[in-house]
């Protein structure tokens, strides 16, 4: 007969065996690194590398290390900037763990560093912001700033077993009550500006079409004078045609001035009365009459007086 005593003695040797395995054995993730601590104090080396390690059961402890880059977003806060200007600004950190052992001694896990990191960045924030402007922290030297401020926390965290590896301003922007009132006052110095360039453009408007009527005026006086030049020049070589071709046959002449008289005389509805032995009609009654006569001339056939 077997004995029962002698089974369940052999299933609590198993349960133990397992419990002290469990207590014995101990694995190492890629993303970890591990302590082994025998009261407090460590008893190897770091361990680094993933794989499966033994340890003295209920005698060392082993305290996970996270061998990752970290992040620590810091909260909104309010900082006094240049000027007594106030300024809300984000931030973050991020940075990893490179003396374990430090780091398990002073700060014992991630949340303790978070805290200690969190109070150097507004630390840092502070003063560093301090002396900048607005416009200084959001456009002009915004990297040269944050980088003091990494600087700054970078030196204060190495006392913990903490490398920073960067620190970076997320958003800087005004607090809410005094966002409408410079929106307002840049809106009145954008319409300040446009109105002094309104101004500055319709002064160069005016100035240019003065310019140009002025131009237009001398241009149209200059042009007429030449004008006048050329037609009076014109007109002299016209009367001196006019004079040589009467002096070459003034009947011939005196017959060319009757037909355009004649020509500008019955064109249209005009109406004249004149006697038929009017000398505007002598070439009508004879075909070679005699010249009209000049003022002062006496007709060819009067009588010659004594």
């Amino acid at each position: 007969m077997r004995n029962p005593f002698g089974g369940f003695a052999i299933l609590v040797i198993v349960i133990l065996a397992i419990v002290v395995a469990s207590y014995t054995f101990f694995t190492v993730d890629p993303t970890e690194q591990a302590l082994v601590l025998r009261f407090g104090q460590p008893v190897r080396d770091l361990i680094g590398a993933p794989g499966l390690y033994a340890r003295v059961p209920f005698i060392d402890a082993v305290v996970y290390i996270d061998k990752r880059i970290l992040a620590l977003d810091n909260e909104r806060q309010e900082v006094l900037v240049a000027e007594n200007q106030r300024l809300e600004v984000d931030a973050f950190v991020r940075y990893r763990i490179a003396d374990p052992l430090r780091f398990y001694q002073s700060v014992f896990n991630v949340k303790g560093a978070d805290a200690q990191l969190g109070g150097m960045l507004n630390s840092a924030l502070r003063r560093t912001l301090s002396e900048a402007s607005i416009v200084d922290i959001v456009r002009d030297k915004r990297d040269a700033l944050m980088a003091d401020i990494r600087d700054q926390v970078k030196a204060g965290a190495e006392r913990f077993g903490v490398e920073v590896v960067d620190v970076r301003i997320k958003r800087a922007d005004l607090p809410a009550e005094n966002s409408e009132a410079v929106f307002r006052r840049m809106q009145a110095e954008r319409q300040r500006l446009a109105a002094s360039f309104r101004a500055q453009g319709s002064q160069q408007s005016q100035q240019i079409k003065a310019d140009a009527d002025a131009k237009v005026t001398v241009t149209i006086a200059q042009a007429q004078q030449q004008s006048d030049q050329i037609r009076g020049e014109g007109d002299g070589e016209r009367n001196r045609i006019f004079a040589e071709a009467y002096g070459k046959d003034p009947e011939f002449f005196a017959f060319y001035r009757s037909m355009l008289a004649y020509d500008a005389g019955f064109k249209g509805e005009t109406r004249a009365i004149l006697s038929p032995r009017s000398d505007f009609f002598r070439y009508f009654s004879t075909p070679n009459p005699a010249p009209a006569p000049e003022a002062g001339e006496a007709p060819a056939n009067a009588p010659a007086t004594k």
